[in-house]
């Protein structure tokens, strides 16, 4: 998985409530794909009309918001079905960091299995920054800073955001769940080794690691 530090630039505005994952990448899309190539299709409801042109009002085909590592995103982002595959999705499109009041419990979860960061920040805020990127795209910037764990606005704020220690710190390092088990497989092989001792009948059959 891919490190998380620090991240600075461009931050795209998208404060839609609800957003869910079919809508940020239809379930058809994942069919037979693995997690690359997935961000040509994010979001391709809305950016795309029907001829198969850029829509030129959804953000993210905006000149001025393209290439954009951080989104702005409203209520309840990335709700609805479990997939992981919009994770993958967005980090696909370049997102390195998605900012919202509040996010679908797997979604949340699924971001930090693949190093994309979560950020909550309550929604007057957040519309803030949105309006500071909208009035000055070309040199306004965010940063985030997920080892002193501030987001500093584009007008040099420095607000503090929370996140589950553990998760932080697997996020910094670059460990998913499989990673931050196998750190420990020393302690897991020496435990199978007394278990079977004590209790063979458990063990028949089973191929230790």
């Amino acid at each position: 998985m891919e490190r998380f530090a620090t991240v600075t630039g461009i931050a795209v505005p998208m404060l839609w409530a609800n957003v869910d994952t079919d809508m940020i990448i239809p379930v058809q899309r994942l069919v037979g794909s693995g997690r690359q190539g997935l961000g040509q299709y994010g979001f391709e409801r809305f950016r795309l009309d029907p001829d198969g042109s850029d829509n030129s009002d959804f953000p993210l085909n905006q000149p001025a918001f393209r290439g954009a590592p951080i989104l702005l995103a409203g209520e309840n982002f990335g709700c609805g079905s479990s997939r992981e595959g919009a994770v993958w999705t967005l980090m696909d499109m370049g997102l390195r960091c998605v900012i919202a009041p509040s996010f679908g419990d797997i979604f949340h979860n699924n971001c930090f299995q693949n190093g994309l960061l979560p950020v909550r920040l309550p929604f007057d805020l957040i519309r803030r920054i949105a309006a500071a990127m909208e009035e000055g795209p070309g040199n306004a910037r965010v940063s985030v800073d997920l080892e002193q764990q501030v987001v500093v606005t584009p007008w040099g704020e420095a607000v503090p955001f929370s996140v589950d220690a553990r998760k932080r710190e697997a996020l910094l390092s670059g460990l998913d769940e499989i990673a931050q088990t196998l750190q420990r497989a020393e302690e897991i092989a020496a435990w199978q080794a007394r278990d079977q001792a004590m209790r063979g009948w458990a063990w028949d059959g089973v191929a230790l690691g």
